[in-house]
């Protein structure tokens, strides 16, 4: 029953939230607003709209758009020596999970020395404290996948030794205000939509079954569950319906709530893995893939059937009476949105590789496996891998 809760953001929540971002107090006067690589942010108008946000407010802009949709190390680095070359006081994250990301690595570097592996855990990170206080972080969320607007972790890869892991994790990396405005989320195509959709969903499941899992995650995992079960579908099938693009948001920023409350398990361990090898992979897609596979292994050690139940009704299944019909409600979902059909093949991912990926997700984010329900081997985690392989 006993849980930890330190949520600072203040969250700006609903349709419209983005133009109340002028009303808001800064960290300063000078902000360096983060985007993705791609064109959409600019194109939508939402660059332009934040600019003029923070313009109303007294505050300076400058722009780093080069945020890929698995950031990278190098990037991280370039954005906080850019951050720092302008004398920038905050950043402002405007896009998805990646730039999300990838701002709070940025935040880091653009006030620590060194290589940004240097405070990086994992296989190869020097796990070093950070020690000079990051930028403050703005975050606009412009999808509804990783909750990352309102935690204090981001996921960076490192390409040279096929690493993709959390990096941060310190009070200072929540962002301190977060504006989650669902028609800023209109224009996410539908396969993206279901991709990230399913990305929150996870990071409620996995919460939920997490050995850390309290009453107050699971009230924040339960209530997502619905939510996304009930809407995403909806959203899918059309990007304009704003009900359930708002009941999408907001699943995805309870999702973000509980893992600061819980911890995600292995599931995002394997995929980071598969990911960090297959820069093209969306993290969504990947954990879509082998979703059932890993809840099967879970439910075959019968450690906790009846959470398995209730996530099973959350999801809608309303006579749901025993584990398995989790699967079944999710594989519907999954269908339901149009990605019960995915293959490992079709990102260049080889059945063969499924040792590699198992050994990597226990090395780079091995943490992931303490807070499993039940150990999860080796073998057993190759074998999930090789399972979801078409």
């Amino acid at each position: 029953m006993s849980f930890n809760m330190y949520v600072p953001t203040r969250i700006l929540f609903g349709l419209g939230a983005v133009k109340k971002l002028h009303e808001q107090e800064f960290p300063g006067k000078k902000a360096v607003i983060v985007i993705s690589n791609g064109k959409s942010t600019k194109e939508n108008g939402y660059l332009d709209t934040v600019k003029s946000e923070m313009s109303k407010a007294g505050v300076e802009t400058v722009v780093f758009d080069k945020i890929q949709p698995n950031p990278l190390k190098a990037t991280a680095e370039e954005g906080g020596k850019f951050a720092r070359e302008n004398n920038c006081d905050f950043i402002v994250a405007l896009g998805g999970g990646s730039v999300m990301d990838a701002s709070k690595a940025i935040a880091v570097s653009a006030t620590n020395d060194g290589d940004l592996w240097d405070y990086a855990f994992g296989k190869t990170g020097k796990g070093m404290p950070i020690k000079n206080a990051p930028l403050p972080i703005v975050a606009v969320t412009t999808t509804a996948g990783t909750g990352s607007e309102v935690d204090q972790w981001g996921v960076i890869t490192n390409p040279e030794t096929n690493e993709k892991i959390g990096f941060g994790g310190i009070d200072e990396l929540f962002p301190i205000i977060a504006v989650v405005d669902p028609e800023l989320m209109k224009t996410v195509p539908p396969r993206f939509t279901a991709y990230q959709g399913f990305d929150a969903l996870f990071h409620s499941t996995e919460c939920y079954i997490a050995k850390c899992s309290n009453l107050m995650s699971d009230m924040y995992a339960l209530t997502a569950i619905e939510n996304i079960g009930n809407y995403l579908p909806r959203a899918v099938k059309d990007g304009n319906d704003i009900e359930a693009r708002e009941h999408v948001a907001l699943a995805n920023t309870l999702s973000g709530v509980v893992m600061t409350l819980s911890s995600c398990t292995s599931e995002h361990s394997i995929e980071h893995a598969m990911s960090a090898y297959h820069q093209d992979l969306p993290h969504g897609a990947g954990l879509i893939m082998i979703s059932k596979e890993y809840y099967k292994y879970f439910i075959s050690q019968h450690i906790c059937d009846e959470r398995f139940v209730k996530m099973a009704k959350a999801l809608g299944m309303e006579n749901a009476d025993k584990a398995d019909d989790f699967i079944t409600a999710l594989e519907k979902l999954q269908n339901d949105c149009g990605v019960g059909d995915l293959k490992m093949s079709d990102f260049g991912i080889e059945k063969i590789e499924a040792d590699v990926i198992a050994a990597n997700a226990r090395e780079t984010m091995g943490g992931l496996f303490e807070a499993d329900p039940c150990e999860l081997g080796h073998e057993d985690c190759a074998e999930i891998v090789k399972k979801s392989y078409r």
